[in-house]
């Protein structure tokens, strides 16, 4: 059991209020907020040891070296990476699919194939349409039904030799789904294809296993797991990294250069051009730690019974619709009310002091598939209540009553 009061208290943000009310943060899958331990974290960076990485011999530098580096290490351990130097650090998830999608651009003939879920957030859409775009490959849609599952059917009937890449999301930011991904690699690996998992949402709530998985990328960002914003990590089996090209050019990224040629670093340092988010990539660690302090496994088990409460209690109110019932979910719920826009029952929860997200949540065909404009979207973290919960509810009925 988690000692959620205790786990509170190490969030300043959530002795706030809003509106004159206090805060229900229920945003989390757009940004999780950032505890004492990682804060502090940052301000000892700045005020102690500010300085550039790799390059100095200055105690300073020699110091966020280690920490950078550290925090790397530490990265590797919790996704249980086999080699360091497969953790690219990257400013976050859309950052780490579009090295990925422009490094297959030397890697893609014409007529080859590419297969996406019909789930994807944007970011894991647009950099492959424009991929294909480059290169003239296709793109497949693999498609759900109407409870936010893929259909698995078809995407064994998709996969071919034409097939060359695999990309979907672990965890649906819209929806909650949990993807059966491990059945999707290997199925992916029998026709040679690779596979990118977006892990964005999935790194708050499981603790993702790359050898078990066998994935050959995979994304995070570290501002969905407690730390922050502009910071995030690719992952990549090394013999993949070896094959795509620098995504960019400029300093670090270099072995030797002349105005003749240029030959490019190892990895991971063939990726990380310039000037790095150093302060993020040392928070980034320090946000793993705090994670892993309390458990993810502690950490899934609370926040499956807040969403199966949250579930019951918002289908008690009439007209209510939840978007999202695969069998398989974490702690997201998506819903409308009939008759209602979705923007205007978040007004008025904002007034309640309630932060809940409104909108297509970044995944357009999603909503154009439920022939919706968008959702209500309550996502809940391992800070979050029964009583926040209890709050919520109470809040969407009095919008409901509102409105009409």
């Amino acid at each position: 059991m988690l000692d959620v009061t205790k786990i509170r208290s190490d969030f300043p943000i959530l002795n706030r209020e809003v509106n004159g009310k206090p805060l229900v943060y229920l945003d989390n899958a757009a940004t999780s907020q950032t505890p004492q331990q990682v804060i502090d974290v940052i301000v000892d960076y700045y005020s102690q040891y500010n300085a550039n990485i790799h390059r100095g011999v200055h105690t300073l530098s020699q110091e966020a070296t280690d920490r950078y580096e550290q925090a790397r290490q530490k990265i590797q351990k919790h996704f249980n990476i086999a080699e360091a130097h497969e953790v690219i650090f990257t400013s976050g998830t859309t950052h780490s699919i579009n090295l990925v999608a422009n490094g297959y651009t030397s890697l893609l003939r014409e007529g080859d194939e590419l297969l996406v879920s019909a789930m994807e957030h944007h970011s894991n859409i647009v950099p492959w349409q424009m991929l294909c775009e480059r290169t003239g490959a296709i793109l497949k849609v693999i498609p759900m039904n109407e409870d936010g599952e893929l259909l698995m059917e078809v995407y064994h009937n998709l996969l071919s030799e034409k097939t060359k890449l695999v990309f979907c999301n672990h965890i649906s930011n819209a929806l909650g789904t949990i993807n059966p991904i491990e059945e999707m690699i290997s199925a992916a690996h029998k026709v040679g294809a690779a596979v990118l998992i977006d892990g964005a949402q999935a790194a708050p709530h499981i603790k993702a296993d790359m050898q078990a998985l066998d994935v050959d990328f995979y994304t995070v960002s570290a501002h969905k797991l407690c730390g922050p914003t502009g910071v995030g990590m690719l992952y990549g089996k090394s013999e993949w990294l070896a094959k795509l090209p620098p995504y960019q050019g400029g300093g670090e990224m270099i072995a030797e250069v002349t105005f003749e040629k240029t030959t490019y670093a190892d990895l991971p340092h063939k990726f990380e051009a310039g000037t790095p988010n150093i302060c993020g990539g040392i928070a980034f660690g320090a946000a793993l730690d705090y994670l892993n302090s309390i458990g993810l496994e502690a950490i899934a088990t609370y926040e499956t019974a807040l969403l199966k409460y949250a579930t019951e209690q918002l289908l008690q109110i009439d007209g209510l619709k939840i978007y999202g019932t695969a069998s398989d979910k974490t702690s997201v719920i998506s819903f409308n009310i009939e008759g209602i826009h979705p923007y205007d029952i978040g007004t008025i929860l904002d007034k309640l002091g309630i932060a809940v997200r409104t909108g297509h949540h970044c995944a357009q065909p999603i909503m154009d598939f439920y022939k919706i404009p968008g959702t209500v979207r309550a996502s809940f973290s391992f800070y979050n209540t029964k009583e926040e919960v209890d709050t919520l509810v109470t809040a969407v009925q009095r919008a409901r009553n509102m409105l009409l």
